[in-house]
Order: C-alpha cells, then sequence, then structure tokens
C-alpha cells in the first residue's frame, strides 16, 4: 500500500466522521428528529452534566456565549431543551434538557453504537479496538468525550 499524504490522511477521517454522523442523522430524521447536527447532541449532553446557561455551555463546547445562545435558541426550537427562572435570581434562565431532548440522546447513542457494530462487523472487531486505539493515541491532547462536557 503506497504511502498516503497527510491531506489525504485528513480526508479520510474526515470522511469517516461523516459517514458515521450521516447515517445516524438519516436514521434520525425518519424518527422525527430532522435537522439535528452533532453539535446539538453535544450541547444537550453538556447541558444535562450542568452547562445550565449559554456561558457555561460556551466554556464547555469551546464557543462564544454568542454561538452558545443561538444553539441553545436551536435546541429550544426543536423541543429539546427549555428555559426556567433561576431560583436564586429572577432575571436568570436556566437551560434544561427536556424528555424529548433525553429521547434524541438515548437514540442517537443507540445509533451510533449501531453503526460501530456494523463496522466491527466489516472490518472485524480487533482491527475496529485497533484503530480506535490508535486514533485516541493520536489525538490524545484534543480528545472531546462526555466527560469533557462535565467540568
Amino acid at each position: 500500500m503506497a504511502q498516503s499524504s497527510g491531506a489525504e490522511l485528513a480526508l479520510l477521517l474526515l470522511g469517516g466522521f461523516h459517514s458515521m454522523v450521516d447515517e445516524v442523522n438519516a436514521e434520525l430524521a425518519k424518527r422525527g428528529h430532522d435537522g439535528v447536527r452533532p453539535v446539538h447532541e453535544f450541547a444537550l449532553r453538556a447541558v444535562d452534566a450542568g452547562a445550565d446557561t449559554a456561558s457555561e455551555l460556551g466554556r464547555r463546547l469551546s464557543v462564544t456565549k454568542q454561538a452558545a445562545a443561538q444553539t441553545i435558541a436551536v435546541l429550544e426550537g426543536f423541543g429539546y431543551v427549555d428555559r426556567e427562572p433561576d431560583p436564586g435570581d429572577a432575571r436568570r434562565k436556566r437551560v434544561r434538557v427536556t424528555p424529548r431532548g433525553r429521547e434524541l440522546m438515548t437514540v442517537g447513542g443507540a445509533l451510533f453504537d449501531d453503526v460501530r457494530s456494523r463496522w466491527a462487523a466489516q472490518i472485524g472487531p480487533e482491527q475496529l479496538e485497533i484503530l480506535e486505539t490508535l486514533l485516541a493515541q493520536l489525538v490524545e491532547r484534543r480528545s472531546f468525550t462526555a466527560e469533557d462536557l462535565r467540568d
């Protein structure tokens, strides 16, 4: 096998990500969650873990407060979050995940697991584990997991 260039590797990684996400998004649309993007699920998980203001969500997602506020507005429009008065500060609204948002997180997670299982069947579970291990080593400094959304 000929050695790939850095650009080709980047495109393969991006293609793998899009392949997985596109498949999940298509299935989510069939299940009544049309228009969902990966950032929406990341944001929902962060809100669920305690990022209940635009400032806190922005910090956890490494985006501006304005970008976080826009994401919250989109999630609210989809019915995945709502805002409730802050008991300690009447001027402030807290964001919380709705039952519809919890459903999205549950279904989305299961769909990603389904794609992973199909990939394991296609290339073999050992090969997929090796791929995951190697990718984890390569992106160690920039890893982004559900745990990162907590604090």
